[in-house]
Formats: structure tokens, sequence, C-alpha cells
């Protein structure tokens, strides 16, 4: 009698931590509701989240707005609305077996993707001409590990003869949440950079390089974020002082995330 009190005391243990257990882990998942950037200006731009369970709906920001269409659960299509000039930007994703294949601006740019055996993407990118013809502009290659993007390659195919082109950017991680990785279906856009990633990119590495008749010129540039996070290691706070804007320049962004 006495082993079998013992036997559902530990029967009991295990499930209440089981129970404890998983409501820690549903508790720790968080979808982005809001987030605002800051520049060294003052000027501030909000950015709100809108959501159907996990799946994003749109993102409305102070001067642009992107809705997404979602089929099968993958993100199927992006539409960006600028609403200083109401210039409309649509892109298309396909995929086959759950995977990217292609990526299409459209009257813009097309991405094709190769998956490789070795964990590697491969893919072309080409701009679009009058009546949609398709001029390669570069090819390279995409590399992962443990779900974080961790370098893209590219090699130009529009240089002048005799010249070659190239550029890498290289991407260091912390051990934190990023919070757009809870986005159903949006690690799968591989055209998203870093954003795509588990963790949170800490240094990006940019080494460009040119060929020309065997005469090598190159240059490396490196990007710096520092983070502070919550108590669940989401981060609160994102500070750099030397992100590429959208304006063209390179500058101080702070970067604020709500839940």
């Amino acid at each position: 009698m006495k082993n079998k009190k013992v036997f559902r005391f530990f029967l009991s243990f295990i499930v209440l931590t089981f129970v404890s257990c998983s409501k820690d882990t549903d508790d720790s998942f968080k979808l982005l509701q809001k987030v605002i950037e800051t520049t060294a200006r003052g000027n501030t731009q909000t950015y709100v989240y809108v959501y159907n369970a996990s799946q994003i709906v749109s993102i409305d920001g102070t001067q642009e707005r992107t809705d997404f269409t979602y089929t099968d659960g993958l993100i199927s299509k992006m539409v960006k609305l600028n609403k200083t000039n109401q210039f409309l930007e649509t892109i298309e994703y396909k995929y086959l077996k759950g995977e990217l294949v292609s990526v299409l601006s459209i009257g813009n740019y097309k991405i094709k993707y190769t998956h490789n055996a070795d964990k590697t993407v491969s893919f072309e990118k080409f701009t679009l001409g009058t009546g949609n013809v398709e001029v390669k502009e570069y090819h390279g290659t995409l590399h992962f590990t443990n779900d974080n993007l961790t370098k893209e390659e590219r090699i130009y195919d529009n240089s002048l003869a005799g010249e070659e082109s190239k550029y890498s950017i290289s991407f260091d991680y912390d051990n934190k949440r990023n919070p757009l990785f809870n986005i159903a279906g949006f690690k799968e856009l591989l055209n998203q950079n870093d954003k795509i990633s588990i963790n949170n990119n800490v240094i990006s590495t940019v080494i460009t390089s040119t060929s020309i008749n065997g005469q090598i010129t190159s240059s490396a540039t490196t990007y710096k974020n520092a983070f502070t996070y919550d108590l669940e290691n989401y981060p609160k706070e994102r500070v750099s002082e030397s992100t590429p804007l959208a304006s063209g320049f390179v500058g101080y962004l702070k970067i604020e995330y709500f839940y």
C-alpha cells in the first residue's frame, strides 16, 4: 500500500511538472504587435502588426503598409503601398513541397531558388525589362546554420567584359529569440535576409570585391547591433550606430519592440 502511495506521488509530480513546463512554453510564445524606429534626428516610424492566429495579416506603418496573403499555410503574396506617392508593389511567392522556389515582384524583378542536398540554397536574380524580358543581374548561394542565415554570396552577371564583381554578407547572432520567427511562414521568405533567422543579428559583415583584368580591389564593412531583452529573451530594444537606412544613408537607428 505504501509503495502505491509513493508511486502516485511521483506520478502526480511528473504530471504537474509537465503541465508547468507546457504553460511556460506557451507563455514564452510572443507575436510582435508594434515597432517604433527612431533615427539620430528624432524622426520616428511606427509599425503596427495585425494577425489571424499566428498568420500575419498586415504591417501598417507611418509611410508604408504591407498586406499579406496565405495559401496552404504559407505566405503567397505581399502587397506594399507607399503612402507618400501611392506606389504599389506586389510580390508573389511560389513553393514546391513547402520550400520557396521563386519570388516575383511584378514588373520589377524575379528570384529563382534551388534547394541543395548540403542545405545551402542557390539563387538567381533577374530584373524584368520591357515585355517582362528577364535580364540576369546576379547569382549566388545562401548558407544556414541552426535555423540562422549565416552568409549570402553573390557574383554579378551584368559586369563589363574583363570585370568580375562579388558581394557577400555574413551574419553573427545572439542566442535570444527573434520575434519574427514566430510569424507563420515567415522563415520561408528567403529574400528577407537575417529577418528569417531564429536568433537576432548582432554583427553583419559586408565584403565587396572587383577584379578588372586581374587587378582586385576589395572592401569590408561591419555593422553592429546592441540589444536589450525582456525576461523571456525577446528583444525590447535594438540600437545600431551604423544601420543602412531607407534613405540610402548609413546612421544611428533605435528600434523598440512591443508584444
